[in-house]
Formats: structure tokens, sequence, C-alpha cells
């Protein structure tokens, strides 16, 4: 498939890293290495961070606005180009990254740069790898990089890594963002989390009562997650995505969303997203 990357009047290119929402997340049990076993619906929607990259001939990785206090080469977007720079090892890329997920929010921001970074390279580097391999490149960085790279909704199952593809309807969400950042270590050594949630089957996702496991250990831990979860529930069912600390409820349209919002905004951080049935780079990898 050819490929033509848009270029900025500095020679980037912009490609999108949308946010994921857990629609629910079951943790059914605990491997012998420590990891934890789970169950989750990955919803993608479209707000998102933008990478922009430009591609250079010296074989340097340079990122230009790191995150303050994160060293350049521990960045996501760094690692992920470092990667995919073993099939190029003469060519190397410009990063700038426009964040606009919040961090530690639980919508997957960082995975989803990560994931941006190795489908865009390996169109612009032309190393041609296959959709299965950037997505094993993709879990050496993180256990959600291979959902964005997957880049279909998805039943999620294992520590993340498996992916049963499902459509989900279109429809839009408020998502609220109380101002923490939740450590997600701290939240699956929590000793009373809940471990062992029946698993359930792709099958039987339409009528299965689900939530988030990891909720009850974050709001006791983080009161300004249990007040959005409070605020939100006077308007719709709401839950925690992911470890937090992003709470989300689903909203019949976008003007009732938007109305909602508008009451709320006075004391809360928050935005309203559609359901994507793709990624926007699903086009990407084969």
């Amino acid at each position: 498939m050819s490929f033509t990357a848009v270029l900025d009047e500095q020679g980037f290119a912009a490609f999108p890293a949308p946010a994921k929402l857990n629609l629910f997340l079951h943790i059914v049990g605990r491997r012998a290495d420590g990891y934890h076993l789970l169950q989750s619906v990955f919803q993608l929607v479209d707000a998102q961070d933008t990478i922009y990259l430009r591609v250079r001939d010296d074989g340097q990785v340079v990122h230009h606005n790191p995150m303050p206090g994160v060293p350049a080469e521990s960045d996501l977007t760094v690692r992920a180009a470092r990667l995919l720079q073993q099939m190029a090892p003469n060519l190397g890329v410009d990063i700038r990254v426009e964040k606009r997920l919040p961090m530690g929010g639980g919508m997957g921001g960082g995975s989803s740069d990560a994931a941006t970074v190795l489908l865009a390279l390996n169109r612009l580097w032309n190393t041609n790898l296959s959709r299965s391999d950037l997505m094993a490149l993709g879990l050496q960085l993180g256990a959600d990089v291979p959902f964005f790279i997957f880049g279909r909704n998805a039943f999620v199952e294992g520590i993340g890594e498996i992916m049963t593809e499902i459509d989900t309807p279109a429809r839009h969400f408020i998502v609220l963002h109380p101002q923490v950042h939740v450590s997600t270590p701290e939240i699956f050594q929590d000793p009373n989390l809940t471990r062992d949630t029946p698993s359930i089957k792709v099958r039987d996702l339409e009528g299965a009562v689900t939530r988030n496991d990891l909720e009850a250990c974050a709001v006791q831990k983080y009161p300004e997650i249990a007040r959005h979860l409070d605020l939100l529930n006077q308007f719709a069912p709401a839950r925690m995505t992911g470890s937090g600390s992003c709470v989300f409820a689903e909203i019949a349209s976008q003007s009732a969303a938007d109305a909602v919002l508008f009451g709320l905004l006075e004391s809360i951080n928050g935005f309203v997203v559609q359901a994507l049935a793709r990624h926007p780079l699903y086009e990407y990898a084969d």
C-alpha cells in the first residue's frame, strides 16, 4: 500500500493517538509471577494526543518536548522508536508530542502515543512489519500498547495481550478528570483488591453485570475520585476507567452531554468524547 505523509512547514507529519475507556475491568486471577489476569472491554474514543514525526537519515532519535522530569530516553515514544529502529538502523526521527490526554487518567495516553509511533514509523521508515509483529514490539513497552496497534474495540483478557474484536455502538461519554495522578502499581498491590471475580465469556457480555474492580481501592486512596463519581452519578451510572483517575458515564447524545458538562464545569475538569469504531491509523498495518 502506497503512503505519502503530509508535512508541515518544518517537515513534521502529524499522527493521532486516541484514548480508550475501560467499559469494565475485572481481575479474575493472578499469575505465579505476580501479574494480574484481567477481563475488560476497551473502547476507543476520539479524544487524542497528536504525535509529530520527522524522519532523519542519521540514526538519531530526538524528542523535542519531553515531559518535565522524564528523561527523553525513558519516554515511551522514544523507546518505541528505538525498538522499531532495529529494523531500520540507519534511519532516525524527530519527535514532538502535543499532549491533551490526562496523565495518570486511565485512558491509555502514554501507551497510545507509543503505539502511534510504531504504526507511523512502520510506514515512514518502510519497515513494513505486520500488525502482529508490531503488537509484539508494543507488548515490550506496556500491556495496553498492543491494543492500540490492534486498532479495534476489543474484549481483552490475560494481562492485556489477548484480544477479541467486538462491535460497540456509536455513543457519547462524559469524562471527568479529578486532578490526581493515580499510581497503577499502588492500586494493583493493594491487599484489599478483589482478585477473584468470576470469568465471563465474550458471548455473554451483553447481559453480564460488570464493574471496575480497581475502583473501590482507588476511591479509598483518592477522595477526589469518589467526589467526581458522585457528581456524575447524578446524571448517569458512572465508573472509573482503568486504574483511574478519570471517571465516565454514557450519555444519550452530544447535546445532552454538553448540557450536563456545562452544569458541572465550575467545579471540575471534563470533556465529551465519542466512541470510535477503529483506530484512525488502522490501515497502517496489515
